[in-house]
């Protein structure tokens, strides 16, 4: 294998394990052991990680006699801020996370300038996938950096692959808002669209997120629900989205760790054949709305006529 210090300075974005150690690459391991720095979310958990694979993060003896220097004023050279880095025995593990990320990157990025590669690493998975990253390779192309992909573990394709639903056209959402208001807003801009829908949720906000799902999209949605994928207390467990609401509350275990929601995508024939499959969505619009102004706004979410949805409401209204 060449090493990448055979090559220019690069800035690698470097996946790594979801949960079993094994899924690391040699390709990961041989670029980490090499690069001058790696950045990543959170210097201990990545400390444990290079640990465990034998990676130095006290910089490579090949660099022993080199130094560089970032300045923190690109238009005061001589500033006392500059940041000059001895590569014999300096720390090459330097956090990069949303909070610093807009002092970081310009940093990140005259490093690899001075030709000293970099590795981006995530606490998790591929990095940028829900991680911080973006504006890092977006400066990286701007200035004409190589970016090169390490690939490896992600949560979501894995989720996909073993999901039992359509894989040819999926979209992949990440987290929900928090709030139930905001989550309710973009669960309902999402129900008629036809692709798979891939979700990530937090454990102390799944019971609701599957309850906002099966109200939007409908209780006999299907979906499947991962759950610690390659670890030793993996779920996966294909349902409804009404079903997966009951499973999800009535077993703590499966409230905990990491978790992967894949939606299948809303069948458009049904949804006009049947509108009492909305009936959930049109019940929650009663509770705040008129029913002409529910009927505008499920229109609009659904994609079935208004004047159907019209009728509908009145009879739920009346029941």
């Amino acid at each position: 294998m060449s090493s990448p210090t055979a090559m220019p300075a690069c800035l690698y974005i470097v996946a790594t394990p979801i949960g079993n150690l094994s899924d690391m690459t040699p390709h990961a391991i041989d670029v980490l052991k090499q690069v001058a720095i790696i950045a990543c979310e959170d210097t201990r958990t990545s400390g444990k990680l290079l640990s465990h694979f034998g990676i130095d993060t006290k910089g490579s003896k090949a660099d022993d006699n080199k130094e560089v220097t970032v300045h923190n004023n690109k238009n005061d050279a001589d500033s006392d801020s500059d940041i000059a880095v001895k590569q014999k025995g300096h720390n090459k593990l330097w956090a990069y996370h949303e909070h610093n990320s807009a002092i970081q990157t310009p940093k990140i990025i005259e490093m690899i300038e001075q030709g000293h590669s970099v590795a981006l690493i995530s606490d998790a998975g591929t990095p940028l996938i829900s991680d911080p990253g973006y504006q890092l390779v977006q400066a990286a192309h701007a200035v004409g950096v190589r970016v090169s992909p390490i690939i490896g573990a992600s949560a979501a394709i894995a989720a996909l692959s073993v999901a039992g639903l359509p894989s040819d056209r999926f979209s992949f959402i990440g987290f929900l808002p928090a709030k139930t208001h905001g989550r309710q807003k973009q669960l309902a801009a999402l129900h008629s669209r036809t692709e798979t829908l891939i979700f990530y949720e937090a454990p102390h906000r799944i019971i609701a997120s599957l309850e906002d799902m099966a109200t939007v999209f409908g209780a006999e949605r299907e979906v499947t629900f991962c759950r610690e994928l390659t670890k030793t207390f993996e779920t996966v467990n294909k349902s409804t989205l009404g079903a997966l609401v009951e499973f999800v509350k009535a077993d703590d275990n499966q409230q905990r760790g990491e978790i992967v929601v894949v939606v299948a995508g809303a069948n458009v024939a049904q949804d006009d054949d049947d509108i009492s499959i909305h009936d959930k969505l049109l019940q929650r619009l009663l509770e705040d709305l008129s029913v002409k102004k529910a009927a505008a706004l499920a229109a609009d979410i659904t994609g079935v006529k208004k004047n159907a949805l019209y009728q509908r409401l009145l009879e739920l209204q009346a029941e």
